[in-house]
């Protein structure tokens, strides 16, 4: 029963939320035990908050996984927890998120809101609106973004939100192409916006992103609104990163679940975690 339940709130994709901590990391408060504490709540908060958004978002699109070959094994479609649990279990956790976010942080719990409100909308009516659900979800990476900059009361970088946008917009992109080239004729009947979508079209946007990423990232590494002039050094690690996923994607028919491919792809695993350590190195122990 409580397997069913953390398969449900999808808690391998909480990695997604781990960009809440780039305004610490970013702002050199790693090693501030206050912002730090601040900052582990704010990610368990949109852990939960997310979690509650994918129940809803599965409750929306019930029929719909009961037709994918993967996502069908999910508790709801497989019917291992019931239309009315689910609603109850996602009510709880939003009760929970907007009391303990209020006491947090006034603006992170308006964020929250924001967060909440957009992509409840974008389960029930947005997804279905060609280039803007793709643009939405990449909006949510840079409202993680922002709440985690805002609950520790730092600026956060106009560029780094840029960097954020296009690189989860890349990673979008690439998921859209693999449900594509994975469902083949049955994509429509999984995902009804994917009869706007085609392999050509998902290209063409992908190699317009993918090099507006890598030049977004090296200009914020080059301004004014880096917190040292040596993160251009990071650089290279995150131009192998892109080429490494393009890689996964094109050759190895993978991009359905970036968050798996985090964890299991090894050379894209080593990559990142030496290019956080490099970043915490510069900001924290080479100036």
């Amino acid at each position: 029963m409580i397997s069913n339940y953390i398969s449900l709130i999808r808690v391998k994709q909480w990695t997604k939320n781990l960009i809440v901590f780039s305004g610490l990391i970013f702002s050199e408060n790693l090693f501030h035990p206050l912002q730090l504490e601040k900052s582990i709540a704010a990610f368990i908060l949109f852990c939960f908050l997310s979690s509650s958004v994918y129940v809803i978002n599965d409750i929306c699109d019930l029929e719909n996984d009961r037709q994918h070959p993967i996502k069908k094994q999910r508790p709801l479609p497989a019917g291992l927890i019931s239309l009315k649990s689910a609603i109850l279990f996602a009510l709880c956790l939003d009760i929970f998120v907007f009391v303990s976010a209020y006491y947090l942080n006034a603006v992170f719990f308006k964020i929250c809101v924001i967060y909440f409100v957009t992509f409840v909308t974008y389960s029930l009516f947005l997804k279905n609106v060609v280039i803007l659900d793709v643009l939405i979800i990449s909006c949510g990476f840079v409202m993680r973004a922002i709440a985690g900059a805002v609950v520790i009361e730092v600026r956060y970088s106009p560029w780094f939100m840029v960097c954020t946008f296009l690189l989860s917009l890349f990673l979008a992109l690439a998921k859209r192409r693999h449900e594509i080239v994975l469902l083949n004729e049955n994509a429509t009947a999984h995902r009804k916006i994917l009869e706007e979508y085609s392999t050509y079209f998902l290209d063409q946007m992908i190699s317009v992103v993918t090099p507006s990423t890598i030049i977004a990232y090296t200009i914020y590494t080059l301004s004014p609104d880096a917190i040292s002039p040596n993160l251009e050094y990071t650089v290279p690690f995150v131009v192998y990163g892109i080429f490494r996923y393009l890689y996964l994607v094109h050759q190895k028919g993978r991009g359905g679940r970036p968050e798996l491919i985090l964890l299991t792809d090894i050379p894209l695993l080593f990559n990142v975690m030496i290019w956080a350590a490099l970043c915490v190195y510069i900001i924290y122990f080479l100036d």
